[in-house]
């Protein structure tokens, strides 16, 4: 069996389109053999190498083109906030595609795409996506996203609302109706879960985050969900907590000293989250007890 030629060095950790292959000396028959694996329509990279979200939305994007932004769920992913499979990848473009790819899905837009950088990748413009979510995920969901977007700074709470009030693109409806439940101040998507199970159950909507004094008007705790007035705070538990024992333990310090202080603590696992109707009487019978103590 003849020896294989070594693959160029400089596609080890890359994409690379049939152009860039057949300049390095890579051959059509080598990019269809075992060796390459097509990624996108004329972009390739080594079997060798394990496929991953960030090599196919690159050679999406290569392939699609400089006018091309990664978009909806997949434009979240990369920016931090995962709420789908990454398969497929979602793009978008202005411009007519006629071919399509396994494992992408291409949305043609009208208007603007927005497009900014985001760690090395073209991304559609955060509010357009919140807007663009609105054909893919609940209201609900699209409530989280606006909590984290503003959480994280990628874009403020007014620009955002000033904005899905200005434009008429696919999705926007649902983004107009989540914007009446986003908030500054949320701490994590799944603080946002609890919030709108509470409030559209029918309870006052919490104080996010807020600030609790000791008995001497010292700092005592930031409360995830706060019902100041009955001194009861609602605080979500994440599954990071649970393998982190120094943090568990400081968790539980933080509730005795609330607890001290006359404070009620409901905590909420994302075990919890799986049995609403619970996490909500919960919190009910604990608002009932402040009233009648």
């Amino acid at each position: 069996m003849p020896r294989l030629s070594p693959l160029p060095e400089q596609f080890h950790q890359t994409v690379f389109s049939r152009r860039e292959a057949l300049a390095a000396g890579l051959t059509d028959r080598v990019l269809a053999g075992p060796r390459c694996v097509s990624v996108a329509p004329g972009w390739y990279r080594y079997a060798t190498m394990e496929s991953s979200f960030e090599l196919e939305a690159l050679a999406g994007l290569a392939w699609l083109g400089d006018g091309a932004g990664l978009s909806h769920t997949s434009n979240l992913a990369w920016r931090g906030l995962d709420l789908r499979s990454a398969s497929p990848v979602h793009l978008a473009t202005r411009r007519r595609i006629d071919r399509t790819a396994d494992g992408y899905r291409v949305h043609r837009f009208q208007g603007s795409l927005f497009l900014e950088e985001v760690d090395g990748l073209r991304l559609v413009g955060a509010a357009r996506t919140f807007v663009d979510c609105g054909t893919v995920l609940s209201w609900q969901e699209l409530v989280v996203v606006g909590d984290w977007m503003i959480a994280k700074g990628i874009v403020e709470r007014l620009d955002l609302l000033g904005f899905v009030h200005a434009v008429h693109f696919d999705g926007v409806q649902r983004a107009r109706r989540a914007m009446e439940w986003v908030r500054e101040g949320s701490a994590s998507p799944q603080e946002t879960r609890v919030r709108l199970l509470l409030v559209l159950g029918g309870l006052p909507e919490p104080e996010l985050n807020g600030l609790i004094a000791d008995a001497h008007g010292g700092f005592l705790a930031y409360g995830d969900l706060v019902y100041r007035r009955e001194r009861v705070v609602v605080e979500y538990d994440g599954w990071q907590h649970e393998r982190d024992a120094r943090q568990r333990q400081h968790d539980l310090r933080r509730r005795e000293l609330l607890e001290a202080e006359g404070w009620r603590v409901v905590v909420v696992t994302v075990a919890d989250l799986a049995n609403p109707t619970m996490v909500f009487r919960r919190v009910v019978d604990a608002l009932q007890r402040a009233r009648c103590a």
